[in-house]
């Protein structure tokens, strides 16, 4: 009798746990908290039950259209309130942790979306889909993901092949000693700027999706060594590290073309610019999100 007491317990035991790691019910009402989640719910078939979203929430054209509480990092606890969500989808990179305390003080159900790198997008796109219910979209959408993400890799590595049969080359002098030890593997990897508003010069520096997709295609981001992910630049630290390529990202409500020219006429002096190597593109690298293969397309296309 004891020994068929202690099945049951672990039984159940099992089973609370169970439903400890799932939502009770699949949410009817949420709220997005960021522009990158509004993306994947959206693209999870999600859309008609988002109740809120950011101000900054504007793809796809229907997340317009949704009931704003407010900024990233100042969200309104008092619009999220009266929107009566059974789940409210935040992101680690952008939302106030006491926020989530906050709402979870008044028995409001999160989620926390915790990928920050392209690396870690499709599992966070996994998780959470099986954390809403549409776990079979997610795994698509993930699998997607992951596809393009390997794809490049594969290129990446091609192309590193294709550089590889002229690997030796003299040393710059003073750094020579004796037999083979006077050659190095000389780098053909391109380097890149990429500028995320052009007055003040603000660009793409680590951690990233920017950072990323350049690391990924094979180029170098001439900001990886920044001491913050978005960090100013000055005019003439560009001119001294000579970015090859150039790539300046959509700005919203504006001609960036025209907003940029003062910049490049000021960095006429690097290759980039001398070499036209100029390339105006979307913001779909902007979000850890769905587009982000789309953003990594084009990227690739520029240098082709």
């Amino acid at each position: 009798m004891k020994r068929n007491l202690i099945v049951i317990f672990l039984i159940l035991g099992c089973y609370g746990a169970a439903l400890a790691a799932e939502p009770a019910v699949s949410p009817q009402r949420i709220v997005s908290l960021a522009p990158s989640t509004t993306e994947i719910l959206f693209a999870l078939g999600l859309g008609d039950r988002i109740v809120g979203v950011t101000s900054f929430c504007d793809y796809p054209e229907d997340a317009k259209k949704k009931p704003k509480i407010g900024g990233m990092s100042n969200p309104s606890l008092e619009a999220v309130v009266t929107m009566k969500p059974d789940l409210v989808v935040m992101t680690t990179d952008g939302n106030p942790k006491e926020f989530e305390a906050r709402l979870r003080s008044l028995k409001i159900r999160t989620y926390v979306f915790t990928a920050r790198r392209l690396a870690e997008l499709p599992q966070g796109i996994r998780d959470m889909g099986a954390f809403v219910g549409a776990q079979e979209r997610s795994d698509r959408l993930a699998q997607e993901i992951q596809d393009g993400l390997d794809r490049f890799k594969t290129r990446k590595s091609e192309i590193r092949k294709k550089q590889a049969p002229s690997p030796f080359f003299p040393l710059p002098p003073g750094e020579r000693g004796g037999g083979e030890g006077n050659y190095h593997a000389q780098s053909a990897m391109k380097k890149v700027l990429f500028i995320v508003w052009p007055e003040p010069l603000i660009v793409a520096g680590p951690g990233t999706v920017m950072d990323d997709a350049i690391a990924l295609l094979g180029y170098e981001n001439i900001a990886a060594a920044a001491k913050t992910s978005y960090p100013k630049y000055s005019i003439e630290e560009v001119i001294r590290r000579a970015p090859d390529v150039i790539f300046v990202g959509k700005a919203s409500g504006m001609d960036i073309r025209d907003v940029s020219q003062k910049i490049l006429k000021r960095l006429a002096s690097v290759p980039a610019v001398r070499n036209g190597s100029i390339y105006y593109i979307s913001d779909n690298l902007y979000r850890l999100g769905p587009r982000v293969i789309k953003g990594i397309e084009e990227l690739a296309a520029c240098e082709q």
